[in-house]
């Protein structure tokens, strides 16, 4: 496994109609380094945003989808998402509160 800090950890926030609506609930959604595990993900939350408390992390692997160019196939990059739930006394993340 490489080694991976946790700056590396989340890639980027998922902004759907799905994520905005779990975020009532504290739902944060976000693309996350193929290679983390939840552990990482939930030090990875807690330290890019202070004041933060992580309750559990749920994650899913997704496949690249097959693409094709000619006669050449090939494969899109497979992804990993999480959905992190924060405690009910836990601060709200910055990033989603103006969307």
């Amino acid at each position: 496994m490489a080694n991976v800090q946790y700056y590396d950890v989340i890639l980027k926030p998922v902004v759907t109609e799905k994520s905005m609506d779990g975020m009532a609930d504290k739902k944060y959604t976000f693309l996350v380094h193929p290679d983390a595990n939840k552990t990482m993900i939930k030090e990875a939350v807690e330290k890019m945003f202070p004041g933060t408390k992580v309750a559990k992390v749920n994650t899913m692997n997704q496949d690249g989808k097959k693409r094709r160019r000619g006669l050449i196939v090939g494969e899109s990059k497979k992804t990993k998402k999480a959905v992190v739930q924060l405690t009910e006394d836990s601060k709200e993340i910055e990033i989603f509160s103006g969307l």
